[in-house]
């Protein structure tokens, strides 16, 4: 891994900022009102510049920077453009994490270079109808072809980049062994016969981030398309650890931009003849803003910093993820009551703050499941939900 200075570290985090100020945040809520994503020719110029490879190896076109630094930039780009965030959450901590991980090197030198400049994107596809925080109940199955590799069947809700991605890491049962153990990991490419969307949702937030469900009817999958075969689901949970401190991250920078828009406008705003930020009940709001928000950021950094020592610390990140969703949704809610009248129009953009705190929180992992984790971590116990 290539050495960085914090003085490197502060100069990419300086550049992000620019560039997502600048570059994307003119757009953020052209993308929110249409829910559209960024252009390909938008996410291009997020490669080039180095964004989407930064916790990926030199020979594959990265940065080889530690992880830390890629929750930097990704925190960058959220407190003002989540869509152009997103980007670069799906490349350094999204699905592309699993194929750094756990494929084969033919494979990572197959699929990573393209995600890393941007010409491709790749989403992972675990969810289904009847297997949401339940994903061991997921009934999508590969069967062995005649001719060799596996055959595809079965369907995939609330996918993220869903119809708008180039690849998908498909999470599927490859053996009829019961719970975690019949399943693996494959990758479809989108145009693969078989392979259809449905409609994009309209969610409440995540506007900008296409969401659809997959439909495998008999797509063929080749055996150089095997990820992770029957059997690892463990091990592919270990790596969806990374993809939920991008969660963490992007509740993260949630809370932030909503915090700095709130110090901002309390030390502006007058009501009778002074400055509201005078009153006290003001500043509990921004002191408890302020907690919560430096709580999340402590919590995340800790988890991180274990990643960036070559631990996945699951405990960690499942405290940091929790408290960083809860804490968005409650500082939102407050700035949104600092604000007053301004706080409920769209003109402060704090109502796209609060619609996106709650996609994040359930994404990867509801605040509730969470919980659920925690104990189970911290106590090194397993609770069977289905007793």
């Amino acid at each position: 891994m290539t050495t960085v200075t914090v003085d490197e570290l502060r100069e990419i985090k300086d550049l992000a900022a620019t560039v997502a100020r600048e570059v994307y945040g003119p757009i953020a809520e052209e993308l929110d009102v249409n829910r559209t994503p960024i252009s390909v020719e938008q996410r291009k110029a997020l490669g080039e510049m180095g964004f989407l490879g930064i916790a990926h190896e030199e020979k594959h076109g990265g940065a080889g920077a530690p992880f830390s630094h890629a929750l930097a930039v990704i925190e960058e780009f959220a407190k003002v453009c989540r869509p152009a965030a997103f980007q670069i959450f799906e490349s350094n901590t999204g699905p592309a994490q699993v194929i750094a991980h756990a494929a084969s090197e033919e494979q990572r030198e197959r699929w990573l270079p393209s995600i890393i400049s941007g010409e491709k994107t790749m989403a992972v596809a675990i969810s289904e109808p009847d297997a949401g925080s339940a994903a061991t109940d997921m009934k999508t199955k590969a069967t062995p072809a005649p001719g060799g590799g596996l055959i595809l069947n079965g369907s995939k809700r609330w996918i993220s980049n869903g119809g708008e991605a180039d690849l998908y890491l498909v999470y599927c049962r490859m053996s009829d062994a019961p719970g975690s153990k019949g399943i693996g990991a494959v990758v479809i490419e989108k145009g693969d016969a078989g392979f259809t969307f449905g409609a994009q949702e309209r969610l409440m937030g995540f506007r900008g981030i296409p969401s659809a469900d997959l439909y495998f009817d008999g797509v063929q999958v080749p055996e150089e398309n095997i990820v992770v075969p029957a059997g690892s689901f463990g091990r592919l949970f270990q790596y969806f650890s990374l993809e939920r401190m991008g969660n963490t991250t992007m509740s993260l920078a949630i809370g932030q931009a909503a915090l700095d828009k709130s110090v901002a406008y309390v030390q502006e705003r007058q009501a009778f003849g002074k400055d509201i930020v005078e009153f006290q009940t003001i500043q509990k709001s921004i002191a408890d803003m302020i907690m919560q928000v430096d709580a999340a950021r402590l919590l995340r950094d800790r988890a991180a910093a274990e990643i960036d020592a070559g631990r996945i610390n699951s405990l960690y990140v499942s405290i940091a993820k929790c408290t960083a969703n809860e804490m968005a949704k409650r500082v939102t809610d407050l700035a949104i009551q600092v604000h007053g009248g301004n706080g409920y129009t769209e003109e402060y953009g704090l109502e796209r703050l609060h619609r996106d705190s709650h996609g994040w929180a359930i994404a990867g992992g509801t605040p509730d499941m969470q919980r659920t984790r925690i104990v189970s971590e911290a106590l090194g116990r397993r609770f069977d939900q289905r007793a």
